[in-house]
């Protein structure tokens, strides 16, 4: 057990705030009676680790000049197995105990009754082992409760439901996975007036890193990461950030001890080996172990392209050499407001060609720098690099691109165009109507899982070329792949961060290209069937 040798209060004590040792050593004397509740540690004294002594005499430690706590928010970011559910489960238990406040008002929370319960149980085999505590605690399990009968104090589990929660008076509330939260409504009740009628209430919010960048995690994340670099200032605020950078290795094992503080007690390096060896072979696990093990906020739960892998096919595409080939296109609407993407696909002429791709986007020219500001895409420079086209007005004017296909027809020997049947079925017969064969796509798993997988395959195999697009590159890099039972796939765009419809037109346009390749090939799919890994 590593134990912290010399404290040292945080740099974000103010100068008129002081360190009272006395209110610090209760806290932790406190916790030290209490016993953990799992494993190979039942039984045994919580002894903190020396990262979780810091965050408790900091929080109880450090009083202004009226004796009340400098802190009131802490913000707890960690990868899980670190002990936090315990760490979580005490804090309640001294707030409830332990902080003299007559009355006081302790709320779990979390996303739903069941993840709030899950500190709220550590606690309840807490309370069991000790049996001060328990001679003092009148259990209400079936409501989720814990009274502590000297001061009527309690400790109460929430759920999410935020309109029944307003008119508490909170003295502490424990957040667990605040990542989770569906939204801001349960959080802004809890924290915002709730704690008005309190001295120095405190809210304590424990979690790991999430995916959703527009959450209110990410909202209380980039805060605390403001006030650690020092670009925000809130003495009431408490920021702790265990993780690995974005641009670090994540398979260095040095990174793995920086976002892991509690490695070789309560994490074994060696399931983060067998985790992480698994995570290189399958890159759909490469984000959770990031996202769990590393702390990392990314893109989406399960990240389909390893894109290191799609860089290494970033192959030169000449336009002119491909002038009169056989290709087949793949075209997606999306809105009228959003990106428009068309690609075309090239198959191989010859067994050592790839598959060549040229994709084409458009934006609204009107919304380019409302939607730069807004979504934090580089929209104007691909613009200006040519990368991205752009129509008149504030939607996309599909009248423009129809005139555009209808040119790339008389350079590319367009045998068929793919889309979505349900977003473009005006402009599939104007296409008709110009002599173009167009083929409705389903969005399904049944039209989209055999492609989905080829293109993986294709790209492992480093026979694609894309020519490094960048535009493309983001809606690859941004694809959320749903599985069904059966093991099959397809990209899900509600699920995807952000916009993957350029992808989704390079599948339906390779769908068509395996498919309807040269008689001296044959199609992939007739050769050997579909891939159904």
């Amino acid at each position: 057990m590593r134990k912290l040798e010399h404290y040292k209060p945080t740099k974000f004590k103010l100068p008129s705030s002081h360190y009272d040792k006395d209110a610090a050593d209760r806290a932790v004397t406190f916790i030290s009676l209490l016993k953990h509740t799992k494993g190979e540690w039942y039984g045994r004294p919580f002894e903190l680790i020396d990262w979780q002594e810091q965050i408790v005499r900091d929080l109880f430690g450090i009083l202004k000049p009226n004796g009340y706590r400098q802190f009131n928010t802490a913000y707890i970011e960690i990868p899980k197995k670190q002990g936090k559910s315990e760490l979580a489960a005490a804090i309640a238990l001294y707030l409830t105990c332990g902080d003299f406040e007559h009355g006081g008002e302790i709320y779990g929370c979390a996303a739903d009754r069941q993840q709030a319960s899950i500190v709220f149980d550590v606690a309840v085999q807490m309370v069991e082992q000790n049996p001060a505590l328990k001679a003092r605690i009148k259990p209400l399990i079936s409501q989720k409760r814990l009274i502590y009968k000297p001061l009527n104090s309690f400790y109460q589990v929430l759920s999410s439901e935020a309109y029944t929660k307003h008119g508490l008076n909170v003295h502490g509330v424990v957040f667990d996975e605040l990542h989770a939260q569906p939204n801001r409504q349960l959080y802004d009740v809890m924290t915002k007036g709730s704690g008005d009628a309190r001295k120095q209430p405190l809210y304590f919010l424990i979690t790991t890193a999430g995916t959703d960048r527009h959450s209110i995690c990410w909202e209380v994340h980039q805060k605390a990461e403001d006030i650690l670099a020092g670009r925000k200032r809130d003495p009431s605020f408490y920021p702790v950030i265990f993780g690995a950078d974005e641009e670090e290795d994540w398979t260095d094992e040095e990174v793995w001890k920086k976002a892991n503080p509690s490695l070789g007690i309560t994490v074994d390096i060696e399931k983060l080996r067998i985790a992480c060896n698994s995570a290189r072979q399958n890159p759909a696990e490469e984000n959770i172990f990031r996202q769990l093990r590393l702390n990392q906020w990314v893109k989406q739960s399960v990240r389909w392209m390893p894109m290191e892998k799609w860089d290494a096919c970033t192959i030169a595409v000449d336009e002119t050499k491909l002038e009169g080939r056989v290709c087949y296109g793949g075209l997606d609407l999306s809105s009228t407001t959003d990106l428009t993407a068309f690609v075309l696909v090239f198959p191989p002429e010859t067994e050592d060609e790839p598959y060549f791709v040229l994709p084409f986007f458009w934006i609204p020219e009107d919304n380019i720098s409302l939607r730069v500001s807004r979504d934090h895409v580089p929209y104007d420079i691909w613009e200006k690099e040519g990368f991205l086209l752009t129509t008149e007005g504030n939607v996309v004017h599909y009248g423009f691109i129809e005139q555009f296909i209808e040119d790339l027809g008389t350079k590319y020997n367009i045998k068929a165009i793919a889309f979505d049947r349900w977003g473009a079925v005006q402009m599939s017969q104007n296409l008709m109507d110009m002599g173009f064969t167009v083929v409705p796509f389903g969005q399904g798993y049944k039209d989209m899982s055999p492609p989905t997988k080829e293109l993986m395959k294709l790209v492992l195999e480093e026979k694609l070329a894309h020519g490094g697009h960048p535009v493309l590159r983001w809606c690859v890099d941004n694809i959320f792949v749903r599985t069904d039972p059966a093991g099959n796939i397809k990209p899900d765009k509600e699920k995807s961060t952000e916009r993957i419809d350029g992808a989704v037109a390079l599948i339906m346009a390779l769908d068509r290209a395996i498919r309807n390749q040269g008689s001296d090939l044959g199609s992939v799919y007739d050769e050997r069937g579909l891939l159904l890994f």
